[in-house]
């Protein structure tokens, strides 16, 4: 295990004389969510930029782009739980029933999660080798500004107009609202969801924005509870699988279990992508490296910790399903497959148990996104874009001086029009489609930006390197999934009829590409018709954060 890890891993590289003293002996720091003095001001290097100033990302400095908020107050256990706590939802309480469903067999479903798993670990190793190089906050936006430096700002501004327009957590909310109502036995409404979901996303906004070591203590909190719930489902499969339940033996559910697997390319590519959506999540702490201590170091143990901790679970939790129910108990139940396990396992009125659990892990979820989303905000807002207002403020961390409330609020808002705007039957689906797709479109630039950064700068420090076969197999998976879903499906239904099933990927790339038209009018028409040229500068807010400016200059 050690010498493959190893040739994962790559070679360890010096970084530079001015790597801190925390990361030359190993240790780490007490995981508390208040830095001292000291810990708020860490020395910490670039790896990347330690050799080639060049690969610089974005307008700022290494020393400007982590200059005010907090500092490094999460260690280990808080990154760890981070990936954790975005990555488990509500999507293992009940994706896998149409996963079994689409695919036809409990076999083929086990190794699909499989799959899956090693699918993300795959994009889990590209995502260390950048975020150990350029230990910024920012996550996707850094390494293809670093990639893509030309033309100026055409990347940053393209990745903004995805990531904020569609960097809401309106589905944990609702999720959240609907299981609260179905343990509370009331009449499950449009109005009352929505109503519960409001409440939700604001306590989220509230408890970041103005009590941050309690959101984190809360969010970290929810987290814990996901995994017990988990560690419940897995224990409670095992007892199953014994015979000293009311069940049975149950162990005939796994004989002959390929029997019935569909031969439909379209069923398993669909239900690949269920599976990697129920993964989103192993990058969650590249977008707040700002806030890390030992960023290097911790990512390092935090990413591959916290994918390993939610993959185990999953295909555990997979297998306690399958212990409990049939294939076709599963297939014609007409409830969730936690649901369907659950009162099998413990009768008619653990349903209402079993919502709690669900609707608390949904909450936990709407508490990580909030967290990372809104120092994603707040980087993009830093780089000077163009913004209702101008961007220092969006950049700033007002009123408190710790924590980015501005981009916050900008998570709040599109949070809230989501809840709000749209029929939940139909456009709310359809909504969350959206969110998923402009995402593979990222993955395939950021992992060909690896290949393509390997050949130019070889001689670049990479603290972490990831192996050549595997990098080589994400990116043939993000081209597949890319083309996946303009492929007809049986019927030509999609998951939100009537609506087309490609429509949603249409719609994603045209949010992308009116990034594209917001930055050719901002940098090139507009100069051009009135005839001025922007001139970058840089400013030192009150809070210590530091932003670039654009100011218009008349040309002679």
């Amino acid at each position: 295990m050690a010498t493959i890890w190893a040739r994962l891993r790559g070679k360890q590289e010096d970084i530079s004389p001015a790597s801190s003293p925390s990361e030359e002996t190993g240790k780490e720091s007490t995981d508390r969510d208040v830095p001292s003095s000291e810990e708020k001001n860490e020395e910490v290097v670039d790896p990347g930029t330690a050799k080639n100033p060049e690969l610089n990302p974005g307008e700022l400095s290494f020393e400007e782009d982590t200059a005010g908020g907090m500092g490094r107050h999460l260690g280990v256990t808080s990154c760890t739980l981070l990936i954790v706590g975005r990555i488990i939802g509500t999507g293992i309480f009940s994706t896998p029933s149409s996963i079994l469903t689409g695919v036809g067999s409990i076999g083929a479903s086990l190794m699909l999660w499989l799959l899956g798993f090693l699918l993300a670990f795959c994009g889990l190793f590209i995502w260390l080798e950048f975020g150990t190089m350029f230990p910024r906050s920012g996550g996707e936006k850094v390494y293809l500004e670093v990639v893509y430096p030309r033309p100026k700002m055409l990347a940053t501004v393209l990745y903004a107009s995805y990531v904020i327009v569609l960097g809401f957590s309106t589905g944990g909310c609702i999720v959240f609202a609907s299981n609260i109502l179905v343990a509370a036995g009331a009449t499950v409404n449009q109005w009352a969801e929505r109503g519960i979901a409001l409440g939700a996303i604001f306590l989220v906004f509230f408890l970041h924005g103005f009590t941050p070591r309690l959101g984190v203590w809360v969010m970290n909190a929810l987290t814990i509870f996901k995994i017990t719930i988990l560690v419940f489902v897995v224990i409670t499969g095992w007892v199953v699988l014994s015979g000293h339940t009311r069940l049975g033996n149950t162990r005939s559910n796994f004989s002959n279990s390929f029997v019935g697997s569909s031969t439909s390319s379209n069923d398993y590519a669909t239900a690949m992508l269920k599976i990697l959506n129920s993964y989103t999540g192993w990058s969650n702490v590249n977008y707040v490296m700002n806030n890390v201590k030992n960023p290097v170091r911790t990512l390092s143990i935090a990413g591959p910790l916290g994918l390993g901790i939610c993959a185990v679970l999953y295909m555990l939790a997979n297998i306690a399903y399958f212990s409990a129910a049939t294939k076709e108990e599963i297939e014609n139940g007409g409830v969730t497959i936690a649901a369907l396990f659950f009162g099998k396992v413990f009768g008619d009125n653990a349903e209402r148990a079993l919502a709690v659990f669900a609707g608390l892990s949904a909450l936990g979820t709407s508490f990580t996104m909030a967290f990372a989303q809104s120092r994603v905000n707040q980087e993009l807002a830093k780089e000077g874009i163009p913004l209702p207002f101008g961007n220092k403020f969006w950049a700033s961390n007002w009123p408190t001086g710790k924590t980015p409330v501005p981009g916050l609020i900008i998570h709040l808002i599109f949070t809230v029009i989501v809840i709000l705007a749209p029929p939940l039957s139909v456009a709310y689906p359809f909504i969350l489609d959206i969110q998923e797709y402009p995402q593979q479109i990222v993955n395939c630039f950021i992992v060909f930006g690896l290949f393509y950064l390997r050949w130019t700068k070889p001689e670049a420090v990479r603290p972490f390197k990831v192996w050549w076969p595997l990098a080589i197999f994400f990116a043939a998976a993000s081209v597949f999934l890319l083309i996946a879903p303009f492929l007809r499906p049986p019927g030509g239904v999609g998951d939100t009829p009537p609506l087309p099933y490609y429509l949603y990927c249409l719609v994603a790339v045209c949010i992308i590409v009116g990034g594209a038209v917001v930055w050719a009018m901002w940098w090139v028409v507009l100069p051009w018709l009135f005839r001025y040229e922007l001139v970058k500068s840089k400013e030192r807010l009150p809070d210590g954060t530091v932003a670039a400016q654009y100011t218009r200059k008349k040309k002679e």
